[in-house]
């Protein structure tokens, strides 16, 4: 009589879902590096003088936070070769991971521009005006006294999103990525769904430890810049 459900199995099936946590963990840390750097740009265009600079900032950011990763994930699959096709350019060779990124890069941009646009505001404005006034440039009162405690004011929501981003970015396997999840449906499909518990629950505990790891590491990384910020303000 076939098992329904096979303990030992979840076993088996972590050593062969981990080689292919590289992938997911290349997509994430790509979508965040080039998402953290459109975020910071639309929060300065929030921040900035211009109205037109902050109404296309805050409408970048409520259409990408109102649209679903799935649907911003077949939009950008289908319709950048479609609009490229258009202007004779062939961009169906291109690897599956390029357009999860670019999804992935938009949709953390705009949760990171209002990420950095609280931590700014959080900011005492005097802080920039002392700075300046005993003689440091705008750029160096920003970069010396106003961005490092930006940073520690940012930290949990940055781990918070940073989260998020990793659990979304399981549904690359859609288009076909083979990251963790695309291998698990893999497996799935050739045991005939045979032990697909299993494996999703193998998957889960992956998630699991990665994502207590990563909270971890931002809990310990603002408890010590916490520190250091204390010290300063105390000297």
């Amino acid at each position: 009589m076939e098992k329904y459900f096979d303990l030992a199995y979840i076993v088996e099936s972590v050593p062969m879902l981990v080689p292919f946590l590289k992938v997911t963990l290349i997509v994430t840390g790509l979508s965040v590096l080039f998402g953290t750097i459109i975020g910071f740009i639309l929060a300065v265009m929030k921040l900035g003088n211009s109205k037109i600079a902050r109404k296309i900032a805050y409408g970048y950011t409520t259409v990408l936070r109102c649209t679903p990763s799935i649907v911003l994930l077949f939009l950008t699959y289908y319709g950048i070769p479609a609009i490229a096709g258009k202007f004779g350019i062939n961009l169906n060779d291109i690897d599956k991971a390029v357009f999860v990124v670019i999804t992935f890069s938009l949709q953390f941009a705009a949760a990171m521009s209002e990420v950095i646009r609280t931590s700014l505001e959080s900011i005492d404005r005097g802080q920039f005006e002392a700075a300046v006034s005993v003689g440091l440039s705008n750029t160096q009162a920003y970069r010396r006294i106003i961005l490092p405690q930006a940073f520690v004011v940012a930290l949990p929501n940055f781990g918070n999103s940073l989260l998020e981003l990793m659990k979304e970015g399981s549904l690359a396997y859609t288009i076909g990525l083979i990251d963790i999840m695309g291998k698990a449906e893999l497996i799935i499909a050739g045991n005939y769904n045979t032990h697909a518990l299993e494996i999703y629950l193998a998957l889960a505990v992956i998630y699991w430890t990665l994502s207590i790891a990563i909270e971890q590491l931002f809990l310990k990384l603002e408890k010590a810049f916490s520190k250091g910020k204390q010290v300063i303000t105390t000297a």
